[in-house]
């Protein structure tokens, strides 16, 4: 028998033959320089092997000739007129090569990555094949790791194709087609035609992209619209020594209260507690606490992860990881399944990693009596398990090392034991109010010690009785602020993808690099932290979709949620192709008559945020930055030609980044940095618009013609920066307050000048809370500017100091009768 077997890249082809063949392989040229044949016998199942690969899909979608050009046809028919799939010119060699190589074979067998892409482009495969051999048979090998258990396993005992999978990446291409063609022809000639800073740039569309852009736009306005508020708060605190530590230490008693943002009944309260200033313990409790061991890792979290502890870019990571995969090192880096298969054999890859000089010990200690069950997340996707190592890679440098490094210690802590220690938590009573102090003792560090991105410290607290009466060494009514939300970084941008459902684990990195390349989102560094800012278009775009009140905006993800929810119906088979196709297709229509309608908003909200950048800018910027006219600007890494699972790269020039011309950065918080500086010439792609199956969410925007009007050179781009943060106070600068001694007014007249710190008269209010001091009269600061506060029947006292010191209850002489 003679198998023909097809993987999904040159580079695995490679690997499965010289695990099949054991290194003895005849190696023959096909058309396409990047792509061998490689021949061999297999005597486990006597028969004779062709491996071979294509590089990603091999089909591509696009409209008939007659609506490919912008001007050929009203946008709205795009949701209608029939989609055409075809091998696109540059890889027929590679159809050939596989038409040729199936003449010959009795079996086709299908080696692409196991998961839903995976399953399309072997239908891909298998269309070709069948189309001149229709009696071939057709079976799909399933592994999760390039290594010889495995890919044995998967030749011996192949299974069928999910054609279910394929069906769903199929109507999410022709989908993606429809709406991004539609919504990008036409946002991006109406605003050409009224906004001379678009000017000849592509405004793209993509119902992935423009959810992924919400986000960003979202915390960019809370953080623009943050105003910071007052509160205060009483801080308690104890300097006693300690038998555990020696020395001093200095205990703090957090409110239960936490804060008040009314500084009256923050006074008020104050003044009863250091009324009364011995404090109590009423309860002492310790008990044993754990922290828990990580869970198995999934993409999602590999993404994260990467991003917060490794500071690299989600789409990075995922291009790291599936590099090391290819080479052996690491299982299949896309899977949503955190929870190991009960027979999933642990030991010997943990028996891997006891060479390693850096773990290698921990390693030995899980071998020895160390080791323990990782736990059972929620989630199984039926395909991979958990991303683990495969292989030990002492040799690795740079990024891979540090990706390898990471999936190696995550999965050995997964093997561990949960750190252990003692939690001490002494609550005490002072003048009626609650306080509580909490200590922790770390007594075995077990996973700790091989996973340093995990933190698990505290502090002793002082040993304490239950009934022990104390004065405190300080006890002030303190004032803080509230603090602004931070821009999103990376992880927090792919938590809230993943949550809403935009994208899958294995595309989230892909969309973020999307709006990131065609300069929706900017990058911008605080230390070494990255945080996403939209650019002045992408606030522009998204605020103006959002005023339309549309009951499922195209700017939030609700739309793109169902339809990944109908393409696991589809994978369930409670669903078929055409009803999703018919469901998607009718919802997107429908807004997209609407949007048009009233995309005037759209335009209203991109002109006005680009007249406040240029205004904060000190005079703005042209336009002109466009995403280019190629997929996705030229991203690679991901099923491109021979680049993995991305795009195929730029197909065709499009309109460049736009150039420059603006001026500085934009000032404050007011006005995000504009997309694009001065006008570029445009540039035609030669190629027209069609979908490229290696994007979702994407399609190759060809802009209309410009006009034949010579254009100077465009200026360099302007330098962009983060606004500077507006100052915010924070809890610890705020000085400790301790409210003032009452003013001298032995009268009591109601027509007496008493003044507030502001030098303004003070208003009286009435103590109402439930206390000994209810119904009580006070003065205090009429519009709150200063913490002025006395009592309207209190005794006379020098004035206040404007910075009190620490005051311990050793400097009253005697408490007052409330």
């Amino acid at each position: 028998m003679r198998v023909l077997c097809v993987a999904e890249k040159p580079s695995i082809a490679k690997s499965i033959t010289q695990i099949l063949s054991g290194g003895q392989f005849n190696s023959r040229p096909t058309g396409n320089k990047y792509i061998r044949n490689y021949d061999f016998d297999y005597p486990q199942t006597r028969a004779q092997y062709t491996v071979t690969s294509v590089s990603g899909h091999l089909t591509s979608h696009d409209f008939p000739q007659t609506h490919r050009k912008w001007d050929s046809c009203d946008p709205l028919t795009l949701f209608d007129i029939p989609v055409e799939t075809f091998v696109s010119s540059d890889r027929k060699d590679i159809e050939r090569n596989l038409k040729q190589e199936a003449r010959r074979a009795d079996l086709l067998m299908i080696w692409t990555d196991c998961d839903r892409e995976g399953e399309h482009i072997g239908s891909e495969v298998k269309r070709v094949c069948r189309g001149v051999k229709p009696n071939i048979i057709v079976k799909r090998a399933r592994f999760s790791a390039i290594i010889a258990q495995q890919i044995h396993n998967a030749a011996q005992h192949p299974v069928e194709l999910d054609q279910a999978q394929a069906d769903a990446v199929e109507a999410r291409i022709i989908l993606d087609l429809r709406i991004g063609a539609a919504f990008t022809r036409m946002q991006t000639k109406t605003l050409q035609d009224s906004i001379a800073q678009v000017d000849k740039g592509i405004v793209s569309y993509g119902p992935c992209q423009f959810p992924t852009l919400g986000f960003v736009v979202q915390r960019w306005l809370q953080v623009k619209n943050f105003v910071s508020e007052a509160f205060w708060y009483i801080y308690l605190s104890l300097s006693r020594p300690s038998s555990s530590q020696g020395g001093n230490v200095e205990t703090e008693f957090k409110w239960r209260r936490t804060h008040l943002f009314d500084h009256d009944v923050a006074a008020v309260i104050y003044e009863h507690v250091i009324s009364n200033p011995l404090a109590r313990v009423t309860k002492v409790v310790e008990k044993n606490t754990k922290k828990w061991k990580p869970l198995p890792l999934t993409t999602v979290e590999l993404q994260k992860a990467g991003s917060r502890f490794l500071k690299l870019a989600p789409k990075t990571v995922l291009d790291v990881a599936e590099k090391l995969y290819n080479q052996g090192f690491l299982s299949y880096p896309r899977t949503e399944t955190d929870q190991f298969d009960p027979q999933f054999d642990l030991m010997t890859l943990i028996q891997k990693q006891t060479v390693d000089p850096a773990w290698g010990a921990f390693a030995q200690n899980l071998q020895q009596g160390g080791f323990n069950r990782p736990r059972q997340g929620k989630n199984n996707d039926k395909a991979h398990p958990p991303i683990h190592p495969t292989a030990h890679a002492g040799g690795l440098t740079g990024n891979e090392k540090k990706v390898y490094e990471f999936v190696t210690r995550r999965f050995l802590a997964c093997c561990s034991k949960d750190a252990e220690g003692s939690m001490t938590t002494v609550d005490v009573t002072c003048g009626g109010e609650e306080f509580f102090a909490t200590g922790l003792v770390v007594y075995q560090r077990n996973y700790l010690d091989v996973y340093p991105y995990d933190k698990w410290t505290g502090n002793r607290v002082p040993d304490f009785a239950e009934g022990e009466e104390f004065q405190p060494s300080v006890c002030e009514l303190r004032e803080g602020h509230t603090t602004s939300p931070k821009y999103l970084t990376e992880a927090d941008l792919v938590t809230l993808m993943d949550k809403n459902g935009i994208g899958t684990d294995a595309t989230i990195a892909q969309h973020i690099e999307t709006v990131i390349t065609r300069e929706y989102v900017y990058e911008e560094y605080e230390g070494a932290t990255k945080y996403l800012v939209p650019s002045t278009l992408g606030v522009g775009l998204i605020e103006g979709y959002n005023e339309m009140g549309l009951e499922k905006s195209v700017s939030k993800p609700q739309l793109r949620r169902e339809t990944e929810r109908n393409m696991v119906q589809v994978c369930n088979g409670t669903k078929t192709k055409n009803n999703m196709l018919d469901e998607g297709i009718d919802q997107y229509r429908a807004m997209f008559v609407v949007a048009r309608a009233q995309f005037g908003r759209v335009t209203a909200s991109v002109r006005r945020y680009f007249a406040g950048a240029a205004g904060a800018a000190g005079g703005g910027g042209g336009g002109g930055g466009g995403a280019g006219g190629g997929h996705d600007g030229g991203a690679g890494g991901g099923r491109g030609r021979g680049n993995g699972r991305g795009g195929r790269g730029g197909r065709g020039g499009g309109t460049g980044r736009g150039a420059g011309g603006g001026g500085g950065p934009p000032s404050g918080r007011g006005a995000p940095p504009s997309r694009g500086g001065g006008p570029a010439p445009a540039q035609r792609p030669p190629s027209p618009d069609f979908f490229d199956p290696d994007e979702e969410d994407d399609f190759n925007p060809q802009p209309p013609p410009p006009p034949p009007i010579q254009r100077a050179a465009p200026p360099p781009p302007p330098v962009r920066q983060r606004p500077p943060p507006e100052p915010v106070p924070t809890r610890q600068a705020a000085p400790p307050v301790r409210p003032p001694p009452p003013p001298n007014h032995e009268t009591g007249s109601p027509d007496e000048d008493v003044r507030c710190k502001c030098n303004a008269p003070a208003v009286q209010r009435t103590v109402t809370k439930e206390s000994e001091t209810k119904g009580k009269k006070f003065w205090t600061c009429e519009s709150r500017g200063c913490t002025f506060f006395a009592w309207v029947d209190g005794p006379a006292a020098p004035p206040p100091r404007s910075i009190p010191a620490k005051r311990s209850y050793s400097e009253v002489s005697a408490p007052r009768n409330l």
